[in-house]
């Protein structure tokens, strides 16, 4: 019976102690800390695509995911305000069009033929009262007519002349045609005119929205028939060329970070494979992103910093928002 008791308090005693140990190492390991990682995301260069002229979208030429090249077409955009006034304008063309060939050509034939017969007119009338002006004039050095008929005679006889001084003017001034500055007016208002017509060309031409870089359609933000206005978001392409990570690093885990290191990282959505990276950019984060020691006596606050790396490749199948993991070596 002894011997009994003796071997259960024993197996109670190995068991206790059994459970101790698997207690502190449970405890051990419990308070180990874990190795922390430092994760990223895959970033590229993202264009907008806008236009310099409010419309309605007509027409959108790819689809979200399509591929496209430089100067490809991808959204048209109609706008009658450009239509209405290029109409407006080519009205205005063809008026100052008018005017100017009127100030080139100058009077027509007819008005020219016009004022060359009054200037005849004037001639014949100028000399009908030179005759009288002369035989009274005589009459009046011999004392046959009085003062006052001598001054009614010659009255009529300058004013003949002055008249045939003014036909004489508008005839000549229907052979030259119009003046220079006329002519000089003219020109400036077609001048004005066409100058008005290029800008609303180019105008229908930003009608056409074209793709700034090889890439592909990542959004499409309005859908086809709604308003857009000027410089408004159509569109972003994104070129998969230009890839890069972003990470947010703590500032005590910086001292093997610097400009041009280069350190290995692993893209999960890729797989198991490394690829090499490096570093090209390390900037301060704001003050949202610090970490605010909780320590009475020793801590201090811990700010984040954003690194950004490119591939020292091309990775193939990266795309941007896959995640990559720091791999320390």
């Amino acid at each position: 019976m002894k011997k009994e008791k003796k071997g259960s308090l024993l197996l109670g005693l190995v068991a206790m102690l059994v459970v101790v140990i698997i207690v502190a190492l449970v405890g051990v390991f419990a308070l180990q800390e874990e190795e922390e990682l430092i994760t990223g995301e895959a970033e590229a260069t993202e264009y907008r695509v806008s236009g310099k002229v409010p419309g309605r979208i007509e027409e959108f030429k790819f689809e979200e995911g399509d591929q496209v090249k430089k100067g490809d077409t991808v959204v048209v955009v109609y706008s009658p305000e450009v239509e209405a006034k290029m109409a407006q304008a080519s009205a205005a063309r063809r008026a100052v069009n008018a005017i100017n060939k009127k100030a080139k050509h100058g009077a027509r034939s007819q008005q020219i033929e016009g004022a060359y017969e009054l200037y005849q007119k004037a001639q014949v009338a100028e000399g009908i009262y030179r005759k009288s002006y002369d035989r009274v004039k005589g009459l009046y050095e011999k004392g046959v007519v009085s003062a006052q008929k001598y001054d009614e005679v010659e009255a009529q006889y300058q004013a003949a002349v002055a008249t045939t001084k003014a036909a004489k003017s508008q005839y000549d001034m229907a052979l030259e045609g119009a003046r220079s500055e006329d002519k000089e007016a003219a020109a400036a208002q077609v001048a004005r005119v066409d100058g008005i017509i290029q800008e609303i060309n180019l105008a229908r031409d930003e009608r056409y929205l074209v793709s700034p870089v090889d890439g592909e359609v990542a959004e499409r933000f309005p859908k086809t028939g709604e308003l857009v206005g000027q410089g408004s978001p159509i569109m972003s392409i994104v070129d998969l060329k230009d890839v890069w990570f972003t990470f947010a690093v703590r500032e005590d885990m910086l001292q093997d970070m610097k400009v041009g290191t280069c350190f290995k990282v692993r893209v999960p959505a890729l797989g198991d494979e490394l690829y090499e990276v490096k570093i090209s950019y390390i900037r301060a984060m704001g003050t949202y992103a610090t970490w605010r020691s909780t320590k009475q006596n020793g801590g201090y606050d811990v700010r984040t910093f954003d690194v950004k790396a490119k591939p020292v490749k091309p990775i193939k199948d990266l795309r941007p928002g896959m995640t990559a993991i720091l791999v320390k070596s």
